[in-house]
């Protein structure tokens, strides 16, 4: 049996997959996926750094470095957006599927490896013909970015680690405490251990698996927002 996955810490750079309920194509409705990039961008600097992303009509890719653990940062994003749409959007069903996947980034290669991921999403589905006509990826000529971290940028004429075509595989699905979503100020992440995890690539078509939620780590108390039921 394995042991219980902790919570991830901050100070690394994250490739984090998640889905809508059942797989439901909700962000084929402009309206709800303008809204989620509304939320996505709202969090940026102060959750974490956000290098790239693309939405999906049924799921989302994201390249991020939080400033809080992982599983905080993904309760913004789902939790966040999940707020909003019952707030503005004026509904109340499920949205997101229970947890996530996640594979933290080792070198620039590894990286650059899954940036070409996240552009090809849309080109493989033929959603568009390159990656910067989808107006939901952060190849998208106006989309709002974080640079490439600076530990990860590679030093001059310094080969990386990971050869390319490295294929992707399978991690352990993660549970982000969404369920219960209160908007609050990121808080810094609480010092502790930190175990690694399998790499892997979150390959596109694969559902994820239910867990138990992880706990919300301590910090500043919480403000302003009613609780919601679904995320």
């Amino acid at each position: 049996m394995k042991p219980t996955r902790q919570q991830t810490a901050s100070g690394y750079t994250y490739f984090v997959t998640s889905q809508t309920w059942q797989r439901r194509a909700l962000f084929k409705n402009e309206r709800w996926a303008k809204l989620f990039l509304e939320t996505l961008q709202s969090y940026r600097a102060r959750a974490y750094l956000l290098h790239e992303y693309v939405l999906m009509p049924d799921h989302f890719h994201v390249l991020i470095s939080p400033s809080v653990t992982l599983e905080r940062a993904l309760q913004f994003i789902k939790g966040g957006f999940s707020y909003r749409v019952k707030k503005e959007l004026q509904s109340s069903m499920e949205i997101w599927q229970t947890g996530f996947s996640d594979h933290r980034i080792r070198d620039f290669e590894d990286y650059r490896i899954h940036v070409g991921y996240i552009y090809r999403n849309p080109v493989g589905k033929k959603l568009v013909e390159n990656a910067a006509d989808y107006p939901y990826c952060s190849a998208f000529p106006a989309s709002l970015k974080d640079e490439v971290p600076q530990w990860l940028k590679p030093l001059e004429g310094q080969p990386s680690g990971v050869p390319e075509g490295t294929p992707f595989q399978e991690e352990e699905p993660n549970s982000a405490p969404e369920d219960t979503f209160q908007e609050e100020e990121p808080n810094s992440a609480p010092e502790g251990a930190f175990q690694e995890e399998e790499p892997n690539g979150a390959p596109e078509g694969t559902p994820l698996q239910k867990e138990e939620a992880s706990g919300v780590p301590e910090g500043a108390p919480l403000q302003e927002e009613e609780v919601l039921s679904n995320t």
